[in-house]
């Protein structure tokens, strides 16, 4: 893309409108700048008549006074200009990070699955501050430059006009210097933030997983890697630095060779009597104070060309697709015949209670969970590869339903679909009579409680993980009371510091065990209605996992509940199983009618009574 392409001006002048202050900030900068620029006019008019007073043999103090009030005006509006518009870069840079981080939480799953977090960092930090530093330290330096420019134009046209076409005849010079270097700084400006991305992208890899790397001794390894970034970068910066090379010694040479033809010129009309010594003065100040904006107008052409840059990069993640925060349109209805619940009828009584909840609870922003919840000819691929083929099952609420399965079953994909991280590729899922996707995302997942076999932890205090994303307030007593119930509450109350003990980044300060049982405590405080369990006891010893099964039996209690089983007792403890092979469901029923009917279930049983006996102490 070119940097003259019309639309990154559309896509920086739009940005600028939605992100700026109030105007009259912005109008208020601007008068301050022209008033800068005014004073700074005012000064060569006074500077003559002075010295021609003294080669007059006389001087008038008003012009002293006016020059010493000029300098007053020109300092003191150049401040709270200054001023200003670092407080107009500082708010557009606000608003416009805020609006990424939004926008990134709202980001869907999929696109985290193909770009490193650190790419993101990279667009919420430096590409923000790019632009920033063009609105704060360049836009109306570079207005004023202007004004100063075609001011200083005026007053010399009306003090000497042949001096002043002596004087303009250096601009297509240096026009013809500058020009063609845009598209080359362009260039570099976009390679060099791809590369910060880059590198950033692998420091946030390296820093997330350093036990890892130090386990494997990839420590060279990451080395080499980040050397050679790092090296990428030198070489952008080093590109950019021969441009400026080029760029600023020509500029230089341009305005010395002007100064001394001025000088020269002007020397021989004083010395003929054609001009005064006070005019060739004002001539030299007004020629640098043209000359000094011009420099700076160049700074903000290569400071506008890394911004369209970062402007580009910003614009394309805003362009990128989020997940819905409201209703949004239901897949078109489904003509497949309705799907017959699994155990029995929904008519019929369940001998397990829901919910201890009066129905007015259960019923939140039109999502009702007292339906059942039904896969209708469900299908879905990753990147054009099927994962899950035209399942069609129906989950009846309150019950627990077992999914069981060789690895790559498509057990996983099933909970990632619930939760809506990803939306199927073909048939629908509905609670009730109505597609999930027609039900606001936000109630949705209020009502789901997830707990993985890696239940992540952030970095904070055990309270902060417990009551993270809990919308009302949480008193102590619960937080006590859930901690119990997940048999977390011995543990934590033997750290020093309690609930207020800090966990390390991911939770890293704590075991598998209690990483697990915080979780199933954060996941009880979140009450939810559909209750999914992902392998939440595997990869731990037969003492945490006891513990934890205790805990998730008061999870489950009363809740639809979903396992991905590999403990035989959850298995045959569950309502109804369903057994996946390649994305297909291959069996269902009890554990009785697939013990009887599915040799490969038959066989994942002995397997698991093995593995059991095995690591029974």
């Amino acid at each position: 893309m070119k940097p003259n392409n019309p639309g990154q001006w559309r896509q920086f002048l739009r940005m600028l409108y939605e992100a700026m202050p109030p105007k009259w900030i912005l109008i208020a900068a601007l008068i301050l700048s022209i008033a800068e620029s005014a004073g700074g006019l005012i000064v060569p008019i006074f500077t003559r008549d002075l010295i021609d007073q003294f080669a007059a043999s006389g001087i008038d103090y008003r012009v002293i006074l006016w020059l010493t009030a000029a300098f007053i005006l020109q300092a003191a509006a150049g401040g709270l200009s200054f001023y200003l518009m670092t407080y107009i870069g500082e708010t557009f840079v606000r608003r416009i990070r805020t609006r990424l981080w939004d926008h990134v939480l709202k980001l869907k799953v999929s696109y985290f699955d193909k770009h490193e977090s650190g790419e993101l960092m990279s667009r919420v930090t430096q590409d923000t501050n790019t632009i920033k530093t063009l609105v704060a330290h360049h836009l109306v330096t570079s207005v004023s430059g202007i004004i100063s420019i075609i001011g200083a134009l005026v007053i010399l046209f009306l003090i000497d006009w042949r001096m002043t076409l002596i004087m303009l005849s250096a601009v297509p010079i240096s026009l013809l210097i500058l020009m063609p270097l845009g598209g080359l700084v362009y260039r570099i400006s976009l390679q060099t933030q791809d590369e910060l991305a880059s590198l950033s992208a692998s420091l946030g890899r390296v820093l997330s997983d350093i036990r890892l790397v130090k386990s494997h001794n990839a420590q060279i390894i990451e080395s080499r890697i980040g050397a050679q970034k790092i090296r990428n970068l030198f070489k952008f910066g080093m590109r950019e630095a021969k441009i400026q090379s080029i760029v600023s010694p020509l500029m230089t040479t341009v305005i010395l060779a002007l100064l001394v033809v001025l000088i020269g010129y002007g020397g021989a009309r004083v010395a003929a009597g054609d001009l005064s010594a006070g005019t060739l003065v004002a001539v030299i100040i007004y020629m640098f104070q043209i000359v000094m904006p011009f420099s700076l107008l160049a700074q903000f052409f290569t400071a506008f060309q890394k911004a369209m840059g970062a402007t580009e990069r910003i614009q394309e993640l805003l362009a990128t697709e989020t997940e819905a925060i409201e209703l949004v349109d239901a897949p078109a209805a489904s003509t497949q015949p309705s799907v017959q619940p699994i155990d029995q009828p929904i008519d019929q009584p369940i001998d397990r209670p829901i919910s201890q909840e009066p129905p007015s609870q259960r019923k939140e922003e039109g999502v009702d969970w007292k339906q059942p919840i039904t896969f209708r000819s469900v299908s879905f691929a990753y990147d054009q590869e099927k994962v899950l083929h035209n399942l069609d099952f129906t989950i009846p609420p309150g019950r627990t339903i077992a999914f069981v399965g060789p690895s790559g079953a498509g057990k996983t994909t099933i909970f990632s679909l619930l939760e809506r991280f990803y939306e199927v590729t073909d048939g629908d899922i509905l609670l009730g009579g109505t597609s999930i996707y027609a039900l606001p995302l936000h109630a949705w997942r209020r009502g789901i409680g997830y707990v993985s076999q890696e239940s992540p932890i952030m970095a904070g205090t055990i309270r902060s993980n417990l009551i993270y994303g809990l919308e009302r307030e949480v008193t102590d007593e619960e937080i006590a009371q859930a901690a119990r119930l997940a048999n977390a509450a011995a543990f934590i109350e033997e750290f020093p510091d309690g609930y207020d003990t800090e966990v390390g980044e991911r939770g890293i300060k704590l075991s598998g065990g209690q990483r697990q049982r915080l979780a199933i405590a954060r996941a009880l405080l979140r009450d939810p209605k559909l209750l999914l369990l992902d392998e939440a006891t595997s990869n731990l010893d037969s003492q945490s996992e006891a513990l934890v099964q205790s805990a998730l039996e008061h999870l489950m209690r009363g809740r639809t509940t979903l396992i991905i089983a590999h403990r035989l007792s959850t298995v045959i403890g569950a309502d109804h199983i369903l057994f996946l092979e390649k994305g297909v469901i291959t069996g269902q029923g009890t554990h009785d009618q697939l013990m009887q009917e599915h040799e490969l279930y038959r066989r994942f049983v002995q397997q698991q009574m093995q593995h059991e006996v095995l690591n029974t102490p």
